[in-house]
């Protein structure tokens, strides 16, 4: 599984808003990898910001 497809399961999983802090705790990835694929899945709109700095899956 890739790091884009770990961090929208997580994010599913907790259904609420999360830093990249809190997802790389969460999914055991390294802050580097997740910050990267972040960026990815905010380019697609895949994920979306309700609050600064917290990212939940676009609905």
């Amino acid at each position: 599984m890739d790091a884009k497809t770990t961090i929208l399961d997580v994010l599913k999983k907790e259904g609420e808003p999360m830093s990249a802090g809190q997802i790389a705790e969460k999914s055991g990835l390294e802050r580097k990898e997740v910050d990267k694929a972040m960026k990815s899945l905010k380019e697609e709109e895949l994920i979306v910001s309700p609050k600064r700095c917290y990212w939940t899956p676009k609905a």
